[in-house]
């Protein structure tokens, strides 16, 4: 049986529900469109299983889409030194559950109000709603993961809270009709394993290799 995020089971069960009215009152066509909009949205909703590389080095997708950005700063806020980020666009037809890229721990869980721009746009990262998922790797490697909302994307949602213990593929949240995902993750002596325009897995396809930070 196909696993549905609970955040989807309100829609669609009142598109359920409008589709069983219609087929009471004889209403054919409505309840045709009922049906079809509860199809789409169990599709929307769902909540496949994923299977991670056992690898602790690798960096896996917090986000089933295509990657939209590869880029490198010489400084980002909260890391201590240079950082690359890989944007992931989720078009409609993609899984929206997204998933821990590495094993560690929660440290933070900030959400933050901001515009609907659409989330193609570079500047939806600075400026629309977003959640940020700051992240320790078991050997205390930072990690920075943010769910951006768009012009379809009203609510970010988390399943997590500072403190949680994570694997690699664990459920983080997900982004409801949305949208966009970041992640960032220390430059030094990373390897960046995928570029722009590549379709990616949530939960299984590797992003980058970041050794193992030893004392």
């Amino acid at each position: 049986m196909m696993r549905i995020a609970r955040e989807g089971w309100p829609w669609i069960l009142l598109a359920g529900g409008a589709g069983g009215t219609a087929a009471l009152l004889r209403k054919k066509s409505l309840g045709l469109a009922a049906a079809g909009v509860t199809g789409a949205l169990v599709w929307f909703f769902r909540d496949p299983s994923r299977e991670p590389v056992p690898d602790r080095e690798l960096l896996i997708s917090p986000a089933d889409g295509v990657v939209s950005t590869v880029r490198y700063y010489p400084e980002y806020e909260g890391f201590p030194g240079p950082v690359y980020r890989v944007g992931i666009f989720m078009r409609l037809h993609d899984v929206h559950v997204n998933r821990a890229p590495v094993p560690g721990r929660i440290l933070q869980v900030i959400s933050s109000r901001g515009r609907k721009l659409p989330a193609s746009w570079d500047p939806a990262l600075e400026w629309n709603e977003k959640r940020l998922y700051w992240m320790e790797r078991d050997d205390g490697i930072p990690i920075l993961v943010v769910q951006v909302a768009g012009l379809l994307a009203r609510r970010t949602v988390s399943y997590v809270r500072p403190g949680d213990e994570v694997l690699t593929g664990d459920r983080l949240g997900m982004i409801k009709f949305g949208s966009r995902v970041e992640v960032f993750f220390p430059a030094e002596g990373t390897r960046v394993l995928v570029r722009e325009g590549h379709r990616v897995r949530a939960g299984e396809t590797p992003l980058a290799l970041l050794p193992w930070k030893t004392e």
